[in-house]
């Protein structure tokens, strides 16, 4: 199961890295996480779903502590998110102890299918937004 697991995770974040994330950061109204990269110090930037709850901007990663953007958030939590073509500074909490998949309930549809159905260790982020 554990071999499953790992390929499923290598396939996936080929076809991300390559294909879906280069085109999707073109998008002007795409959601969208800006990172530090921890090693190199570069934005580093990753289309993503989620939702504005107020302050907060929630979202769950499909592949936890494995994701590149949580590594870099647990370097640095300093982030950026733009929504809807505008870019909000904020400070993003990693909140392994949430329910992510009754979060997934609370967040756009079509995002939350797709991460249940890749995602195979999914870990719920809250950034704390600042203007």
């Amino acid at each position: 199961m554990a071999r499953l697991t790992d390929l499923r995770f290598r396939a996936t974040t080929a076809l991300q890295r390559n294909l879906v994330n280069p085109i999707s950061r073109r998008m002007p109204f795409q959601t969208l996480l800006e990172t530090t990269g921890r090693v190199s110090g570069l934005p580093r930037r990753t289309p993503l779903g989620g939702r504005r709850v107020g302050d907060a901007f929630w979202l769950v990663s499909e592949f936890g502590e494995r994701s590149q953007y949580i590594r870099n958030i647990q370097a640095d939590p300093r982030v950026r998110v733009r929504l809807r073509g505008r870019w909000h500074e904020g400070t993003a909490h990693l909140l392994p102890d949430d329910n992510a998949v009754a979060r997934l309930r609370t967040l756009p549809r079509g995002n939350s299918a797709a991460v249940r159905l890749i995602g195979t260790g999914l870990m719920t982020v809250r950034v704390d937004l600042r203007g």
